[in-house]
């Protein structure tokens, strides 16, 4: 009998259950760990899913009719024609991205640094991550030349790559690639037959709507997966729904018939009454556009003013472009903190910001950097408020930077990296908003 793949908690998740101990036990935590969306979910999707709580059979596998033609209208207002007898849903992206690699199957190529479960739901699909690192400021994409090397040299020592994974925009480092690099990493893919998995569950969180993310599904449509969700865009992530867009392709329809076999056997269906609501938050009536909006231009406002602060602080970091990460880098003050505080690694800057801080972040290692990188992930979307009504206001203030709450964390970390720097608190420069 093979080994057992080890399992681990996802970092994230564990991240989180280390703050929630440290507030239980009374002490001051500044959530920064989570990519949680902070925010109040629109009423009126609410109400959609209340009115649906009826739905109560199991439905077709791979979403109800009226999701599936929602979804589909979503990616073609983005420039994607989507067939809907070629959309899956299922419950949440997280499982769709783990059934897509057993539906692949094969070794999967994935950039470091990137989102922690990618490399982990290899390993337990009983594959083999190959990684590739990314191009500065680029994060998400693997580095075109890179990859075909790695493939090359991993099929020569017998083993099987047959997918990329990517994400655009990128979480760990709210970074984009340029359409060039998207382009160059298809080309890449369509020359070493290998399937394109594109986690786009971030596209309505670019800051500027002017330089919105490009889907290699533009570049090489017969072979890129499409995977989404309302996770990030619209903060319902409890409610656990993800879609899948397959390729209108021999290839995509012959991996269509496994993911839904797949999925047939691990999730039957996606929950009756979320896919009833979702259907309606796809459609993207005007008030749901403009809640979305509202939660980009907050985003944008706090992450950026964070980011402002650790390059302050003398910490390196590539401006943000989406999403709610930072990604700095500490590698200019290597030395301080060495001597200051006996730090060499990433897990243990992160661990002094927890134990001495109450500061959750976490380490580029669980991104798949090495344990001696002195990045960092930092998310700001626990920062909008503790209660409803603060979290509301967040959304819908002028300017969120003037709110207590949320000017209160700021100082705090301004405050804790100028602890952490033995540098003096600065004011952050406006450069890092453009």
């Amino acid at each position: 009998m093979p080994p057992t793949a080890p399992v681990t908690m996802s970092a994230t998740l564990a991240a989180d259950e280390s703050l929630a101990r440290r507030r239980r036990a009374g002490l001051p935590v500044l959530p920064m760990a989570s990519g949680e969306i902070g925010l109040p979910v629109h009423p009126v999707l609410k109400a959609r899913l209340a009115a649906a709580a009826a739905h109560n059979a199991y439905g077709p596998v791979a979403g109800s009719p009226d999701l599936r033609a929602a979804v589909a209208g979503y990616w073609q207002r983005r420039g994607l024609v989507t067939d809907p007898g070629l959309v899956v849903a299922g419950p949440g992206s997280k499982p769709l991205l783990f059934a897509l690699l057993l539906a692949v199957g094969g070794d999967v190529v994935v950039p470091v640094p990137s989102w922690v479960s990618y490399a982990a739901q290899a390993r337990l699909a009983g594959a083999r991550p190959v990684p590739v690192p990314v191009l500065p400021g680029q994060g998400g994409v693997p580095d075109p030349d890179r990859l075909r090397e790695a493939v090359a040299a991993a099929r020569a020592a017998g083993r099987d790559p047959r997918a990329v994974v990517v994400t655009l925009p990128d979480n760990p480092t709210g970074t984009i690639a340029s359409p060039g690099t998207v382009r160059r990493l298809a080309e890449a893919a369509r020359d070493l037959d290998l399937t394109v998995i594109s986690d786009e569950i971030y596209c309505d969180l670019v800051f500027d709507a002017a330089t919105p993310a490009v889907s290699p599904a533009v570049f090489a449509p017969e072979r890129t997966v499409v995977t989404t969700g309302l996770t990030k865009n619209l903060a319902v992530g409890g409610w656990r729904i993800g879609v899948a867009r397959l390729p209108d392709s021999d290839t995509g329809r012959a991996l269509h018939a496994r993911l839904t076999g797949i999925a047939s056997q691990i999730w039957s269906s996606a929950a009756a009454p979320v896919q009833a609501a979702a259907a309606y938050a796809f459609g993207e009536t005007p008030g749901i556009v403009e809640h979305v909006a509202a939660s980009r231009r907050l985003h944008a406002a706090v992450a950026r003013e964070v980011a402002a602060r650790f390059v302050a602080a003398g910490a390196g970091l590539a401006p943000v472009r989406a999403t709610c990460y930072l990604y700095p880098d500490f590698e200019p003050l290597r030395e301080h903190l060495g001597r200051a505080h006996g730090v060499h690694t990433g897990a243990g800057l992160a661990d002094l910001l927890l134990t001495r801080y109450g500061v959750g972040v976490l380490p580029a290692e669980a991104f798949g950097e090495e344990p001696r990188t002195l990045r960092l992930r930092a998310a700001t979307s626990r920062l909008y408020g503790d209660t409803e009504e603060q979290r509301t206001a967040a959304l819908n203030a002028a300017d969120p930077l003037a709110l207590p709450w949320i000017r209160a964390s700021l100082d705090r970390v301004e405050e804790v990296l100028a602890g952490l720097t033995g540098t003096p608190a600065a004011r952050p420069q406006s450069a890092l908003h453009a």
